[in-house]
């Protein structure tokens, strides 16, 4: 099964911007999901199991390096790419 999610990171740091584009950059390693970024949300699309599996890693690597942070993420069982 497919699916796509939409994910909106806000590190509660001044400098949040570094966290983003950090945890951003990762998910673009990559090979096997797609990932598309516009200035509110990031959108990542893939394989259901597969995609679940790098999300969780990433999500607490990027909590690791900044732990106060707030992860808002859609998940839809299809995959809506443009």
């Amino acid at each position: 099964m497919n699916a796509s999610v939409e994910i909106s990171m806000y590190p509660l740091d001044k400098d949040y911007k570094v966290f983003i584009r950090a945890f951003i950059s990762e998910l673009k390693k990559y090979e096997e999901i797609k990932v598309l970024s516009n200035t509110m949300s990031t959108q990542v699309f893939g394989e259901y199991d597969r995609l679940m599996e790098i999300l969780a890693l990433e999500y607490k690597k990027a909590m690791i390096k900044d732990p106060a942070m707030v992860i808002v993420s859609k998940l839809v069982n299809a995959d809506l790419r443009p």
